[in-house]
C-alpha cells in the first residue's frame, strides 16, 4: 500500500521517490542535449568577426549540419536569420506574399497570429480556415491556387498535420510552413514544402533568438520576379538586385549572430548525428511520446487536448486534467517546480487550461517515465490544497 500524508482536507500520496533527471519539459527553449555543458562548446570564434574567415566556416558548417540532418535536397536553401522562428516565418511573409491570394490555417495561437500579420498587417485579406483547439480544420478546403500558410505542429495546441500527402503536388501558390516544433522530429516532405522555418530552440534544444529559414526554388522564383508593395526592412531583404542574396544561405548572415549561439547549435547537431541522425531524432519523439501517452492511458483524470492520434503532436503534448482551470494548474506546476519535478509544464496562456509536456529528441524518455507519479501527486496535492 502506498504511504499518504495527509495534506488540507484530503489525503494526498507521498512524494514519489525519484525525480526526472533533467526535468526540463519546457516547449521552448527546450531541453538541452544529453550530456550537455558550455565547457565542452567551441569557444575559439568568440571574440572574433562572424565575417571573418572562421566566423563564416563555423556559420556554413551548422548550415551544413541541418542540411546533413534534414535531408535537405540540395535545391533548397538554408539562411541563419535574427528573430527566431516568429523573424523567419514573417521575413518570409513580408518578403513573398502579395503576388496571389493567400489562405491562412489555425488551429492554435501561433497560426493565429499569422491571420494577424496576413489580414492587419499586409492588409492582404486572407481566406481563413479556422478550428478549435485540440482539433485539425478540414485541409481539403485549401485551395493551392493560393499561397498557404500553416504551422506543421501547433506548439500550443498539441496538434500537428499528419503528413504531407494533402498538399497539391501540381499547386499554383506556395506552401508557408512553420515547422519549428516539427523539424527534426517528423520525417517532412521537403517537394510540398516551399517555405519552411523554425529555430533551433525546439528539437534540438538550442538557444534562442536566431530562426533559420529554408526556400525551395519556387520561393527563389517567387523573391526574383516579385516586389512587394510595403516596405522592407534591412533584417527582411533577401534580394539585391533582382536576385537571390546568396551569401545569406552561405553564412553571410543579414545582422550580427550570437556565435555562442552558433556554437551551442552545433553542439546538438553533432550530438544528433551521434545518435542516428534525422531517425534517431525521430525515434526518441517518438518513444518520448508514447511514454507519456501510457501515463495517460492510465489515468481516468488525465486526457489528450488532441483526441485523434494521427494529428497529435509527438513533440509538444497537451493534456487535459479533469475539472481543472488556469488557477488549478497554476498550483500543479508550481508544486512540481518547487519539487525539481518537472519545470515550466502548465500549458500556454492562450490555450485551455492544462499541461504541456514537451517530448522531443533532447528529452530522455526515463525522464517522462519518472514523471507520472509526480503528476499523480501534484494533482492529488493541488486538489488538497482548494
Amino acid at each position: 500500500m502506498t504511504d499518504t500524508l495527509v495534506t488540507g482536507a484530503q489525503a494526498a500520496p507521498a512524494k514519489p521517490a525519484t525525480r526526472p533527471a533533467r526535468p526540463h519539459f519546457s516547449s521552448g527553449p527546450c531541453a538541452k542535449p544529453p550530456g550537455w555543458d558550455a565547457a565542452k562548446l567551441n569557444v575559439e570564434v568568440l571574440g572574433r568577426s562572424h565575417r571573418s574567415k572562421l566566423g563564416k566556416t563555423r556559420l556554413q558548417y551548422c548550415i551544413d549540419l541541418m542540411r546533413e540532418l534534414l535531408r535537405l535536397p540540395d535545391t533548397h536553401r538554408i539562411g541563419i536569420v535574427p528573430g527566431s522562428d516568429t523573424g523567419a516565418f514573417e521575413m518570409a511573409m513580408w518578403t513573398m506574399l502579395g503576388a496571389r491570394p493567400v489562405t491562412t490555417l489555425a488551429w492554435e495561437s501561433f497560426g493565429e497570429g499569422w491571420v494577424t500579420d496576413a489580414a492587419k498587417q499586409l492588409k492582404l485579406d486572407p481566406n481563413v480556415i479556422r478550428a478549435d483547439y485540440g482539433q485539425l480544420p478540414d485541409l481539403a478546403q485549401v485551395d493551392f491556387s493560393h499561397d498557404v500558410l500553416f504551422t506543421w505542429n501547433g506548439t500550443t495546441s498539441g496538434v500537428r498535420v499528419p503528413n504531407g500527402d494533402w498538399i497539391a503536388a501540381d499547386r499554383e501558390g506556395l506552401t508557408f510552413a512553420d515547422a519549428t516544433s516539427a523539424v527534426f522530429a517528423y520525417d517532412l516532405p521537403w517537394d510540398k514544402i516551399d517555405v519552411a522555418t523554425f529555430s533551433w530552440q525546439k528539437v534540438l534544444g538550442g538557444e534562442g533568438a536566431h530562426g533559420v529559414l529554408i526556400l525551395g526554388p519556387r520561393a527563389v522564383e517567387r523573391l526574383e520576379t516579385y516586389t512587394p508593395a510595403w516596405p522592407l526592412p534591412k533584417v527582411f531583404r533577401l534580394v539585391s538586385k533582382g536576385k537571390l542574396a546568396e551569401g545569406v544561405f552561405k553564412g553571410e548572415t543579414i545582422n550580427t549572430p550570437s556565435m555562442l549561439a552558433v556554437e551551442d547549435a552545433i553542439f546538438a547537431l553533432e550530438w544528433a548525428k551521434s545518435v542516428g541522425g534525422a531517425a534517431g531524432l525521430i525515434a526518441r519523439s517518438d518513444a518520448n511520446a508514447a511514454a507519456l501517452d501510457r501515463i495517460v492511458a492510465a489515468r481516468d483524470w488525465l486526457g489528450h487536448l488532441a483526441p485523434d492520434p494521427a494529428s497529435r503532436s509527438k513533440t509538444s503534448v497537451c493534456l487535459t486534467v479533469a475539472g481543472a482551470d488556469e488557477a488549478f494548474i497554476k498550483t500543479m506546476a508550481g508544486l512540481l517546480e518547487k519539487e525539481g519535478a518537472a519545470f515550466d509544464v502548465a500549458g500556454y496562456r492562450d490555450a485551455p487550461a492544462g499541461l504541456r509536456i514537451w517530448c522531443g529528441a533532447t528529452v530522455d524518455t526515463a525522464d517522462i517515465e519518472a514523471l507520472g507519479p509526480w503528476l499523480d501527486w501534484a494533482y492529488s496535492a493541488a486538489k488538497a490544497s482548494n
